[in-house]
């Protein structure tokens, strides 16, 4: 049973039936693309653990995952654990792998570098962490991902009482527990580690540097791997993500740890017990590194030990696509673009009609490029070149009298 049939977890459900097995396919949105691949289709939320678990009642499968969502992650373990299957995750770490504040705790609790931070429940105990957190500050939802619902309180500024009001109102709206976190805003570069974790022992395949727009959204436009940072400063990242692994207590299983490398050290942003999203997982990986990572996921939830031995070292890079507030009118490519050496995939997931937002979220991007070279700055090059083959015209505004 796999939870989620969007595309970004066809390719995990492509390698389980590459197994042979016949796959219970759970999503809300009765047209998903994945429903196409499915022996058994349920058009439920992924997030409703107890019809989950009635299904799974009903059909018996010998696993539940999910791939690449943070929410479904919560309800594999929730299923599992009822069904009495081997706990990779138990449904009380899957907690703190999911929601901000239990991570927070958590990973404070082993000593693990994070920012300073409080979980807040109402307007009141946000205007009193705002005040008690110096500098500038990030507000987020304490349980959502996608950059929904995140803003940054520059430190040089006062805000009034409204302003802080609709910031809160913003977040908690994106949160669907209704917690909103506010965190010492960290600077310096950001990456990600892909790591997978088998009886306890973490395995670290790369780490991935990430783009991300200026504040006050903190939307991710693009990803490259290898890192391009320093040897010591990469080895510091990984002690690090695995702190953050075993504090959770992942035991098997795909991993993504988003981390900042502040004046202080590398600290936690967040961790997820899945595969890494935006693509990163299932092409850069295998792109930079010759590793089928989805694959290695799926063999591991199966009870098969994966090869996780790199077979190459190269660059691999994603960049997306932005556009302004408005309507699309049309996405015009230059006709160079389809035989630009080391473009490895386009796509567009606007069309002509729809009206688009700027960048805020990760739902505003147009679309994606994706390239290969020998080295990550190499394939960042091609990307860009890439980029500007590619416009985007809007509608006129309407003419007001």
């Amino acid at each position: 049973m796999i939870l989620g049939a969007s595309e970004l977890q066809v390719p995990a459900i492509r390698k389980a039936k590459e197994l042979g097995y016949q796959i219970i396919l759970v999503d809300y949105n009765k047209d998903a693309v994945g429903f196409a691949l499915a022996d058994v289709k349920l058009v439920v939320s992924t997030l409703d653990q107890e019809e989950v678990y009635r299904q799974a009642l009903i059909y018996q499968p010998d696993i539940v995952l999910t791939s690449t969502s943070d929410g479904p992650v919560r309800t594999a373990a929730y299923v599992n654990e009822k069904l009495g299957k081997k706990p990779d995750l138990s449904y009380k770490d899957s907690l703190c792998a999911t929601i901000k504040s239990y991570m927070r705790n958590r990973l404070k609790e082993h000593g693990v570098p994070i920012p300073a931070y409080y979980a807040v429940q109402d307007f009141k105990e946000f205007q009193a962490a705002v005040t008690a957190i110096h500098g500038s500050r990030i507000v987020k939802p304490a349980d959502n991902a996608g950059s929904r619902g995140v803003v940054s309180l520059d430190g040089n500024r006062d805000y009034s009482e409204k302003e802080l009001c609709d910031i809160y109102e913003y977040s908690k709206a994106n949160s669907r527990n209704g917690t909103v976190m506010v965190e010492e805003y960290m600077t310096g570069p950001e990456v990600s580690v892909e790591a997978i974790t088998v009886d306890g022992r973490t395995t670290i395949l790369t780490i991935t540097d990430k783009f991300i727009t200026p504040p006050p959204y903190f939307v991710e436009i693009a990803h490259s791997e290898p890192s391009g940072l320093d040897a010591a400063t990469q080895e510091q990242i990984r002690q690090v993500a695995m702190a953050a692994v075993a504090a959770v207590g992942l035991q098997n299983g795909p991993s993504h740890t988003e981390i900042k490398v502040t004046e202080e050290g590398p600290k936690i942003v967040e961790l997820a017990a899945r595969l890494g999203g935006d693509f990163i997982t299932s092409k850069l990986v295998p792109l930079s590194t010759g590793v089928d990572l989805v694959g290695a996921s799926v063999l591991l939830a199966t009870g098969q030990e994966p090869d996780l031995t790199s077979k190459w070292r190269k660059g691999s890079a994603i960049h997306f696509i932005q556009g302004r507030e408005g309507v699309i009118k049309d996405i015009e490519t230059d006709d160079a673009l389809s035989r630009l050496e080391g473009v490895v995939e386009t796509a567009f997931y606007k069309k002509a009609g729809d009206a688009v937002h700027g960048t805020k979220s990760s739902n505003d991007r147009l679309g994606h490029i994706i390239t290969v070279g020998e080295t990550a700055k190499e394939a960042l090059e091609i990307g860009k070149r890439a980029l500007a083959m590619v416009r985007v015209v809007y509608e006129n505004p309407p003419i007001c009298f």
